[in-house]
């Protein structure tokens, strides 16, 4: 059966002449990794951000998936973290070829826990927070060095830029503050982890996948879970009891710092609006809503 590259994955080719490049040679690629890894094609692709992910049997039947990414930082050590995890609440990695960024893991259901209630799936997150954040060791990157990066970069932003300058002090202030603390480091952290990247499976109820790892601090990963589901919080009667339920469903149930939760939550924000001012360029529209969002919790996470 030959693998279809879906249409709409083909769209990442206007990213730029590397995404091109890298589609180019995604069928080839695939096709050496089915062979080489006796894999049988069984189901329709399917694909996310920056991967292709084909529905697979192995030589003895098992069922699986084979995700070929685009070579990019934040995969380099995803096979690292699974490996880690080793299927505890987290999808098993069945094999690992870094050098193509290719995986064989274990299939999911299709079904994610937008299938839930956002409260629950709050909790659902959280729940698993103890079993993900296991010690990091020294192949993930330091959450430190990023936050002093990102300190520095948000202070960069001109007065002119459609973000609330006392949000991006703030910002900058917290992010510096967290780069010189110790306890930024050191737990292995998703860092994507929202209702998407649980999918529901057979082995146990929920499962993480597309982990973004890093060595950090486990109150680093609230913040997906606010920005995710977004509509559902927009067409609430009040936005701040509504986001704030999600925020207090997490800490409470993980047990986190609420003060400490609260100022990542801050920095991720403001990392996402510096993220939006910076891709837009000079030429480009701005994605108002996104920046709106991204102001919105932050006013409405601490006033």
């Amino acid at each position: 059966m030959p693998v279809e590259i879906p249409a709409e994955f083909r769209k990442v080719a206007s990213r730029g002449p590397e995404w091109a490049s890298w589609l180019d040679g995604l069928p080839r690629l695939t096709r050496e990794l089915l062979d080489g890894w006796g894999l049988r094609v069984d189901g329709d692709s399917a694909y996310g951000n920056c991967a292709l992910v084909v529905p697979v049997r192995t030589a003895d039947g098992t069922a699986a998936v084979l995700k070929v990414q685009f070579p990019h930082w934040e995969a380099e050590t995803e096979h690292l973290a699974l490996r880690i995890w080793d299927g505890n609440g987290a999808i098993r990695l069945l094999r690992a070829d870094p050098r193509r960024f290719a995986m064989l893991l274990e299939r999911a259901q299709a079904r994610d826990l937008t299938t839930v209630d956002a409260i629950e799936a709050c909790e659902l997150v959280a729940s698993l927070y103890e079993r993900l954040h296991v010690p990091a060791g020294p192949q993930f990157k330091p959450l430190s060095a990023e936050m002093k990066r990102l300190s520095e970069e948000l202070l960069q932003l001109p007065a002119s830029a459609p973000v609330p300058r006392r949000y991006v002090e703030q910002a900058a202030s917290l992010a510096s503050d967290f780069a010189a603390d110790p306890d930024t480091d050191g737990r292995l952290i998703h860092t994507d982890l929202h209702y998407f990247n649980v999918l529901a499976a057979d082995r146990e109820p929920w499962l993480v996948i597309d982990p973004k790892p890093l060595s950090g601090d486990p109150h680093y990963e609230v913040a997906p879970l606010l920005w995710n589901r977004w509509d559902e919080l927009a067409a609430a009667h009040d936005l701040r009891i509504a986001l704030r339920s999600r925020f207090y469903a997490v800490i409470d149930t993980a047990g986190l710092d609420e003060d400490r939760a609260r100022a990542w939550v801050i920095v991720r924000q403001m990392q996402n609006a510096l993220g939006a001012v910076r891709n837009a360029g000079a030429d480009e529209v701005l994605p108002q809503d996104w920046l709106t969002r991204n102001i919105a919790i932050v006013k409405a996470i601490q006033d």
